[in-house]
Formats: C-alpha cells, sequence, structure tokens
C-alpha cells in the first residue's frame, strides 16, 4: 500500500520534480526523499535528495538528472561538487537536487535541517 502513496506522491509533483527522481532511481539511488518548501522561506521550491554509494555512483546519478532534465528543456543555473563528487548540487532555480556519499549525507542532515518542510519519500515509487 506504502507504494501507491509514494507513486501518488511522485505523480503529483512538478514534471522536473518527477524526471528528477526517475533518473535518480534509474542510476539506483538510495533513499531519495523530496522536501517541499514552499510553505516557507526557503530560496527554492523543493529539494531532492539522494545518495550514491560512492563518488562513481553519485557523479552518474547527478548526470543522469542532468541529460533527462536537459531533455525536457532544463538546464541547471550552478553545478556544485561535481570535482569530488562528495556532494553534487544541481540548482533549478525552482528546485535544487542533492546528491551525496552517505557519509556526506550523514554529516550534513539537509532533511534535519529543514525538519519543517513537508518531506515525501519517493524512494520505491514507480512511474505513474
Amino acid at each position: 500500500m506504502r507504494d501507491m502513496e509514494q507513486t501518488e506522491e511522485l505523480s503529483a509533483l512538478p514534471e522536473a520534480i518527477r524526471a528528477s527522481v526517475l533518473a535518480a532511481q534509474d542510476k539506483k539511488a538510495m533513499d531519495v526523499v523530496v522536501l517541499d518548501l514552499r510553505s516557507g522561506t526557503a530560496f527554492t521550491d523543493f529539494f531532492v535528495i539522494c545518495s550514491g554509494q560512492h563518488p562513481r555512483q553519485v557523479k552518474a546519478i547527478a548526470e543522469s538528472i542532468e541529460e533527462r532534465l536537459r531533455r525536457h528543456g532544463a538546464r541547471p543555473t550552478v553545478v556544485e561538487g561535481a570535482g569530488r563528487a562528495e556532494w553534487i548540487l544541481l540548482d533549478f532555480f525552482d528546485f535544487v537536487v542533492h546528491v551525496f556519499t552517505p557519509e556526506v549525507r550523514d554529516f550534513y542532515e539537509l532533511e534535519r535541517l529543514w525538519g519543517e518542510a513537508e518531506r515525501l519519500d519517493v524512494s520505491s515509487a514507480e512511474p505513474a
């Protein structure tokens, strides 16, 4: 039943967010979460947060997201961290994608830092 709820949560999101989540899942991203920041005073509407097991996978996930969104006509305004690939940030203005190694994600704890945001766990959601 939870998978159906996650699919519904994913289908209710803007197309670019859905594309980001699905691109991350295509590269076997772990712990995929979307934070809805629209009710707060954040500088963006959503965070997409996920993890790769090691820097090579983090880079592959970020590249997959960039490639899929490029097909939708979206390009990030800023890309940071691609060199070390422990935390890659893709800023698409309306949303920001964070791809971490597990250790770096645990260290920065963005989900806790933005704890007031609505958390949408889409880690096992399938395309609608």
